[in-house]
């Protein structure tokens, strides 16, 4: 069995469960359940006491944020959707808008405008075409994780070479209607999805099994999908709410410009909740499948009674509002770090070109160290705060080697591109059923449903996504849980570490050479 020269070196580091309060392990059933695992193997770190120390709230200031965020946009939003519901301006909202606020603009001519409007121009015109948005979304999440089942290979290969493709299509069709920015940013996003893909070929296979490995213990674990499913239906009520007030904005009286920034401020708060409760997904997920593989087996008798619920009972109170501040920058910063990874590997001699997005990697690097996805699995095992746990968790992966497996693995990339696809595909749906009824609105409607798609296909991946994140996590921390759990994927894993850290250390003497070759040469001085 080949360890990474990095675990043989390092000294034995305690299990995040024997130095921190666990997410989800209480007093009950600690003993020992008498099963053996092998002769080869130590016996599993004992967890601290739970009940001794209680968790604290962390990131109290972010949760207020959000709270106050839900508040605000959700009343901003009834308003808008009932202002125009039934009759126009039934709120008298108008007076408030470019139309009526200039000085030049009387009661009568205003008047005159409600005349004169388009009684079409109502919120339940557009209401229907985000039904079907929110419809397809949930069909198709659901149909993710029932695919999940029997064809998660497949389905993660599909995500990877059609996402190419049909945004090059949708480009097309938004040339061939007129929508030429659009058209452009279609065309960008397929040329670099195609880049990205080329870029990370090689690493495939790997992150293929570690997709499929995770999958397996998903799907060990039927509470997990529950958890998806009732975060789907918590999500969706949300975007009930979203879906009115925007088909508001839609219908309203603005020019499209100012349409434009309402649904540009709408969208980031649709993305910040979707985001806040994919986390809140992610933790809840972490802290049982961290659990999982702590206790060795989902029914073994040492397992402590209803774990799940204890996770989320972590996760909706004092965790939360690290999950809100965490949910602001991580997304971002994680999909901006994977295409300058793949761009940087294929830029080749160009040294200046190589010199800029070498600063953007280190800058993006250094922004990574304290917002990085692993830190969810430190907030549900810990409780610490978001920033803490993100630095610990890169702190973790620096000191044991395991960062150089993880920068190799593209699995978080290939779920995004399942994501976007999925959104894609919403969007694609509404979109053609807008072109008939009000082809005018078509780029407003489908942008805010391909936005829905991605959000509530999202909560079905994250599952998968937060398995992931826990196997690497538990590798750094003690190597022998996932070596008890599955051997032969320990022996891949580490095997895959081993090869990495040669290829660091012979890039490294490779530009160490290089630098020695240019110094002058004293003995001809």
């Amino acid at each position: 069995m080949s360890l990474s020269d990095s675990q043989q070196r390092r000294p034995q580091r305690q299990s995040a469960f024997s130095r921190a309060d666990p997410a989800c392990i209480d007093n009950e059933g600690r003993e020992e359940n008498g099963e053996s695992s092998g002769a080869s193997l130590p016996p599993p770190p004992t967890p601290a006491a739970v009940g001794q120390a209680s968790r604290h709230w962390r990131d109290v200031f972010w949760l207020c944020v959000f709270l106050l965020h839900l508040l605000v946009f959700g009343f901003a939003l009834a308003l808008l959707g009932i202002n125009r519901f039934n009759r126009a301006d039934r709120l008298n909202i108008d007076r408030f808008t470019n139309l009526t606020g200039g000085a030049n603009f009387s009661q009568a001519a205003f008047v005159q405008y409600l005349k004169q409007s388009d009684p079409a121009e109502l919120t339940e015109t557009y209401w229907p075409f985000y039904g079907v948005a929110g419809g397809a979304s949930v069909l198709l999440a659901w149909a993710w994780l029932s695919l999940l089942r029997i064809r998660a290979s497949q389905m993660m290969k599909v995500s990877i070479h059609i996402l190419t493709t049909y945004l090059a299509v949708v480009s097309v069709l938004c040339f061939w209607a007129e929508h030429f920015f659009w058209g452009v940013v279609f065309a960008v996003g397929a040329a670099l999805q195609f880049l990205y893909v080329m870029s990370v070929l090689d690493r495939f296979p790997f992150t293929m099994l570690v997709l499929q490995k995770a999958v397996k213990m998903v799907l060990s674990i039927p509470d997990l999908m529950r958890v998806a499913y009732a975060f789907m239906i918590i999500m969706l009520c949300w975007m009930i709410l979203w879906s009115f007030g925007i088909s508001g904005v839609i219908a309203s009286s603005l020019d499209d410009s100012g349409c434009w920034w309402l649904l540009v401020i709408f969208s980031v708060s649709l993305f910040w909740t979707g985001a806040v409760f994919c986390n809140t997904v992610h933790v809840i997920v972490s802290g049982m499948v961290f659990l999982v593989l702590f206790q060795g087996n989902v029914s073994t008798a040492s397992m402590p009674s209803k774990p799940l619920l204890k996770s989320l009972r972590y996760a909706v109170t004092t965790s939360f509002g690290s999950i809100c501040y965490g949910s602001l920058f991580t997304a971002a910063i994680r999909t901006l770090r994977w295409k300058i990874r793949g761009i940087r590997s294929k830029i080749g001699s160009n040294e200046c070109l190589l010199c800029c997005v070498d600063f953007l990697f280190h800058l993006v690097e250094t922004l990574v160290r304290f917002f990085n996805k692993y830190a969810y699995v430190e907030i549900a095992v810990n409780g610490k705060g978001f920033n803490s746990s993100a630095r610990d968790a890169w702190e973790l992966f620096q000191s044991t080697g395991i960062e150089a497996l993880v920068a190799y693995d593209c699995s978080g990339a290939v779920l995004l591109m399942g994501i976007i696809l999925g959104g894609l595909i919403t969007g694609t749906c509404t979109g053609v059923w807008t072109w008939y009824k009000r082809s005018d609105k078509l780029i407003m409607v489908g942008s805010t449903a391909i936005l829905m798609g991605m959000i509530l296909v999202g909560l079905a991946v994250v599952v998968i996504e937060s398995a992931v994140t826990s196997i690497y996590v538990c590798y750094a921390e003690d190597p022998f849980l996932i070596q008890r759990w599955d051997a032969e994927f320990f022996d891949q894993m580490s095997e895959a570490l081993h090869e990495r850290l040669q290829y660091r250390s012979a890039r490294a003497r490779q530009v160490m050479d290089q630098r020695f070759d240019q110094l002058p040469d004293e003995s001809h001085v």
